[in-house]
């Protein structure tokens, strides 16, 4: 158990020597200085009162019984309770190696016997003095350890906090994006239960009675049906619909308009000759109608597994961005797939009006701290769809350039003056309207690519404006 002693104005030292003598003469020098003063007669004794109350500084004989100095100082220096304390040798001994040996020992100054009292007394000042610098610089130390680790814990607060702000800003776009195929899903699974099996054992019966050229004919509709990837909008089905129904009128097929309204609906558009001869038969009601219906029910299983997908998508990315991980450890990761999760957040507000580029180069995987990123991009494109009022063109480029991966993110919205650029990463600077930002956006994108050992740079002219971040490699 480590005893504890009164406080005096000037510091405990503990005094270790065998001959009488001497201990009187050094503890009547430091008491009349106001030091407070323990003699011990040897090794052991010195030990035990070290432990019990450790002194402010040790000033310690060599040539001792049972124990020497230097065996002291060794057991000294092996306590965690004494390890720090500083130990002043003082001795008779006055052989290079006898020195060479106390300093190896742990010692921090030797003063050889006889000795001059002004000597002692300004060895034993220097040495206290030396040690108080010290702990104050551990504590100091200490302060400075605490504060970084709660900036570290106020900056990943920050970075959570802009997280959840951007997602709480995304949540009636992320919405829509799941609402829409759910609505598909319902949609064809309708069609689906449409298509009952009642209608697939009329249709058993009814294609044993085609002819073989009307049965080519299905198959053919049926394959063109289920095989076009392009898709159009409503207005270029009106102009297909209608360049059909005109073509088949210049061939005098009858119906002309009710089967390019089928055919539009199968997403049949165009090169429709090898279907003439059909579209004059008597048949062509049935192999048609037939051949919609199935192409239909094809399709909305297909439509099925699509809106299942994007939704799955959608589903990913908000799990992956909602995620936030602190800790310490830098992972390896693709920035590919922390740009793309982004870029599904923001998709209703992408397809309305912004043209996404991407010039994505060939970039390895790195060590970083992919949830920190991903607010960087989530950042930045926000700033590029803001700055275009959400119409324009948003172009992403990425590649290497020697150890460094650079990643740039462009819109060609209004610009910004040149004036406000030196100021724009600075933290609570902000363009905006009251209550539309906190301005600590870019400060944080900064912080981030910083914590990287990365730098980001922005160049401005109106209808051009590209933020650049360099990450190096390793």
């Amino acid at each position: 158990m480590t005893l504890t002693i009164p406080k005096t104005n000037r510091a405990n030292i503990l005094v270790v020597d065998d001959t009488p003598e001497n201990l009187r003469l050094l503890a009547g020098i430091l008491s009349e200085k106001g030091y407070q003063v323990r003699p011990v007669p040897n090794g052991k004794l010195a030990l035990s009162a070290a432990q019990k109350i450790p002194p402010d500084l040790v000033l310690l004989d060599i040539m001792m019984p049972e124990m020497d100095g230097y065996q002291v100082c060794q057991q000294l220096k092996a306590s965690e309770i004494t390890k720090d304390i500083p130990v002043i040798f003082i001795s008779a001994i006055n052989d290079v190696l006898d020195k060479v040996k106390a300093f190896a020992v742990g010692g921090v100054d030797f003063i050889t016997k006889p000795f001059q009292v002004e000597e002692v007394l300004a060895r034993i000042e220097t040495h206290l003095k030396i040690c108080s610098l010290q702990q104050t610089l551990q504590e100091k130390n200490q302060d400075l350890a605490t504060a970084l680790h709660q900036l570290q814990a106020t900056q990943e607060h920050l970075i959570q906090s802009e997280r959840m702000a951007a997602l709480g800003q995304l949540i009636a776009g992320i919405a829509h994006e799941i609402n829409t195929p759910l609505g598909i899903i319902g949609s064809s699974i309708n069609n689906i239960a449409n298509f009952s099996d009642d209608f697939l054992e009329k249709f058993q019966e009814i294609y044993q009675k085609l002819s073989d050229e009307s049965k080519a004919y299905f198959l053919a509709l049926m394959y063109r049906a289920t095989h076009q990837e392009v898709l159009f909008t409503s207005r270029e089905k009106r102009k297909f619909k209608q360049q059909l129904t005109a073509d088949m009128m210049a061939e005098y097929v009858e119906n002309s308009e009710e089967i390019a309204d089928t055919l539009v609906d199968m997403e049949i558009y165009e090169n429709i000759e090898e279907f003439l001869p059909l579209f004059k038969s008597p048949d062509w009601e049935v192999v048609l109608n037939s051949a919609y219906q199935f192409a239909s029910f094809k399709k909305s299983i297909s439509l099925i597994q699509r809106a299942t997908a994007k939704s799955g998508k959608v589903v990913f990315a908000l799990k992956t961005y909602a995620h936030f991980d602190s800790k310490p450890e830098k992972v390896q990761a693709n920035l590919h797939d922390g740009i793309e999760t982004v870029l599904t957040l923001y998709q209703n507000q992408l397809k309305h009006g912004i043209e996404v580029v991407k010039n994505y180069g060939d970039l390895p995987e790195i060590m970083c701290y992919p949830d920190d990123l991903n607010q960087v991009w989530t950042n930045l494109v926000h700033n590029a769809l803001q700055a275009m009022d959400y119409k324009g063109v948003l172009t992403i480029e990425t590649g290497q350039q020697g150890a460094n991966i650079l990643l740039k993110f462009t819109d060609n919205g209004k610009g910004i003056p040149s004036e406000v650029i030196p100021k724009i990463f600075q933290p609570f600077f902000t363009t905006k309207s009251a209550g539309e930002g906190s301005g600590l956006g870019l400060d944080i994108v900064r912080k981030i690519v910083e914590k990287h050992e990365g730098t980001i740079a922005v160049d401005s002219v109106p209808g051009q404006t590209t933020f650049t971040v360099s990450l190096p490699i390793y």
